[in-house]
């Protein structure tokens, strides 16, 4: 089963590779890894989609939550989330064929990006069934070369990853 992981973690060189490797020490493989920065630039956001039972889910939550830069972290419900993922894919598309591709990217509401003698570059963005079922159809007309970005995901609603705020002075009144 799919899991897909928020945490806040501290925006300095070395962080990446220390949350990678817990994953990677425990044996588990990371489908997709994206990293930025926030509004606030001491910290960045990083969104992780792991394959794995519940259990590992928790203890990938908890072990990620003993790291010293990651200042926050939590399992994100898919039920209420937006998850996001852009695409750019180079398709052969003879002078003959361009027109197909074409329609075939409107369809999927892709924009053609780049076109060349013997090829299209179309950007897609959406959930990753999207963007497969594209790739599927697109296959046909062979497939150049692929770049994925990897899934960003934000809580639908008020509710947002946030750092617990541990000073009880500068909680605001209810």
């Amino acid at each position: 089963m799919r899991h897909t992981l928020g945490a806040l973690v501290e925006n300095h060189f070395g962080v990446l590779a220390r949350v990678a490797g817990l994953f990677s020490r425990r044996g588990f493989n990371i489908e997709s890894l994206t990293v930025g920065p926030t509004d606030d630039a001491s910290m960045s956001r990083m969104t992780i989609v792991v394959d794995g039972d519940e259990r590992m889910r928790d203890q990938m939550v908890s072990q990620m939550g003993k790291l010293i830069d990651v200042l926050e972290v939590q399992a994100l419900d898919p039920q209420a989330t937006v998850s996001r993922e852009i695409a750019l894919v180079k398709v052969r598309a003879t002078p003959e064929r361009r027109s197909e591709v074409m329609q075939i990217a409107d369809v999927f509401r892709g924009q053609v990006v780049d076109v060349g003698k013997e090829s299209l570059m179309v950007e897609i963005t959406g959930d990753d069934r999207k963007i497969n079922a594209l790739l599927e159809v697109l296959a046909e007309y062979g497939i150049i070369e692929i770049a994925r970005t990897g899934v960003v995901t934000l809580t639908r609603g008020p509710a947002a990853l946030t750092v617990p705020n541990t000073d009880p002075a500068q909680v605001p009144p209810a």
